[in-house]
């Protein structure tokens, strides 16, 4: 009877975790974090719920992967960032001060 009740605590807890996720895709928040973590908490004792959070990790993981900067576009993005604090430090220092 004991498994029964944190199965059904699980559910409620996990579900409503996940349905506040799902408001939060419309309003301000961090819609999906808050889904993952409802569906982790579900996983803990569905498997449906396991195999949906899986699944969503991966399509994650090639989104994240598809949106990096390359390493020479990081390369290049620093040194105009340097390039452009030196010259305002010049201007700063010889016009400013």
């Amino acid at each position: 009877m004991n498994s029964v009740i944190k199965r059904v605590l699980v559910g409620i807890v996990g579900g409503l975790v996940t349905l506040i996720g799902v408001v939060a895709l419309v309003a301000p928040g961090p819609g999906w974090l808050i889904i993952f973590t409802g569906l982790g908490i579900l996983a803990t004792e569905f498997a449906w719920a396991a195999q949906a959070l899986a699944h969503a990790k991966g399509i994650a993981s090639r989104t994240a992967n598809a949106a990096r900067i390359k390493k020479e576009h990081q390369m290049i993005i620093l040194a105009v960032g340097t390039f452009i604090s030196l010259v305002l430090l010049v201007i700063w220092y010889e016009y400013l001060r």
